[in-house]
This record gives C-alpha cells, sequence and structure tokens, in this order.
C-alpha cells in the first residue's frame, strides 16, 4: 500500500511542477502550435515529456547543484538561444503579415519530421529558463523533502508528461476557432512578442 507521505510528497510534486511549466513560453507555444496543426504531435510531445523526465531526474540527482560553478556554459547557451528566438520571432512575424503561409511552425517547416525534431529540441534545450527550472530550483525543492524526494520529482515528472499531453492532443479543441486566418494572425503575433520578450531577456542577463 502506497504510504499516505510519499502519495502527498508526489501531489505537491505534481503541482509544483505544473507551475513551473505551465507558461507562455516558446516551447509551450511551439507544442499548441503543432497540436492546431495537427502534424507530428505525439513525437513533440515525446520528445517534451521525456526532456522534462531527463532534466528533472538529473537536477534531484544533484541536489539542485547540477550548473555549480559553470556560468560560462550558461552564458554561451544564453546567447544561442537568444539568436534563434529572435530569428524565429522575425519568421513569426512574416507569417502574421502573410496569414495564408499558415504551414510552417516554429521557424521551421512543419512538413518536415527532420525539423520538426531540430525545432522541438532546440525550443526544449535551449532555453536557459528550463535549466534555472529543473536542474536548480525543482531539485533544490525536492531535496528539501525529507526522505522523499524520489517521490515529488515522479510528481512533477507526472505534471510536465501530463501538461504536454493535454497543450499536445488538446489543441485539436481550438480547431474551430483557428479555421480562420485572423485567429493564426493573432497567434504568430503572439508568438512573435513572446520570442522576442525572451530573446531580449536573455541576452540583456
Amino acid at each position: 500500500m502506497l504510504h499516505s507521505n510519499s502519495f502527498a510528497t508526489g501531489i505537491a510534486g505534481l503541482v509544483f511542477g505544473l507551475s513551473l511549466i505551465v507558461a507562455i513560453g516558446p516551447q509551450n507555444l511551439h507544442v499548441l502550435r503543432q497540436g492546431l496543426l495537427r502534424r507530428h504531435v505525439l513525437l513533440v510531445v515525446s520528445l517534451c515529456s521525456v526532456s522534462e523526465l531527463v532534466l528533472t531526474v538529473a537536477g534531484v540527482a544533484a541536489g539542485g547543484a547540477v550548473l555549480g560553478d559553470r556560468r560560462w556554459l550558461l552564458t554561451a547557451v544564453r546567447l544561442g538561444a537568444a539568436a534563434f528566438l529572435l530569428g524565429c520571432a522575425v519568421a513569426a512575424a512574416r507569417r502574421a503579415a502573410r496569414p495564408a503561409a499558415v504551414s510552417t511552425a516554429g521557424c521551421l517547416p512543419a512538413s518536415s519530421r527532420r525539423a520538426i525534431v531540430a525545432a522541438t529540441l532546440t525550443f526544449t534545450w535551449l532555453n536557459p529558463g528550463v535549466y534555472l527550472d529543473t536542474l536548480v530550483v525543482l531539485g533544490s525543492v525536492a531535496n528539501a523533502q525529507t526522505g522523499g524526494r524520489w517521490w515529488f520529482a515522479a510528481g512533477a515528472g507526472a505534471g510536465g508528461v501530463v501538461w504536454f499531453l493535454l497543450l499536445g492532443f488538446g489543441a485539436r479543441l481550438l480547431a474551430g476557432v483557428f479555421a480562420h486566418h485572423r485567429s493564426w494572425q493573432a497567434l504568430d503575433v503572439l508568438v512573435a512578442l513572446v520570442l522576442t520578450t525572451t530573446g531580449m531577456r536573455l541576452l540583456a542577463g
């Protein structure tokens, strides 16, 4: 029988994990867009979920101290991510100006499986925020749970998987809303704004 304290710790991890991942960011917008287009949704959701689980395990195993003194690595990732995100923001702005061009996701062709994999991994692994959230914040909080850090990690990991499944496959419920090109325009404007803001924040350090 599952111990009540373990279950409570797992639920706490689930809630905490969702609080970190449920936000309007580049990765979530990418998953949402692929869900709306209904292209490679399972692939995108799987990549995001596995990445989230790997980062969660790494953060908890290292006690929230994975980064250590490697600030140079974060700086390199931060600048590379900023360049990529700003480039994708330009692409999204161009799509908004030409709403008929709704066959792309992120800034790479949606019809290419390889391009979708590259875009998904880039939005996931070249986002410095994900390292701070999982390797530092989540890892530190999990290790503060006396004797229950892995239950906490399991809950947080489950929260990430559930969120990506809902976002990717639940997006089709919005198909009626996005039947008109104006809706795609609005989404692309939102994407451009979010990516630009995120990119500029990364450049500013």
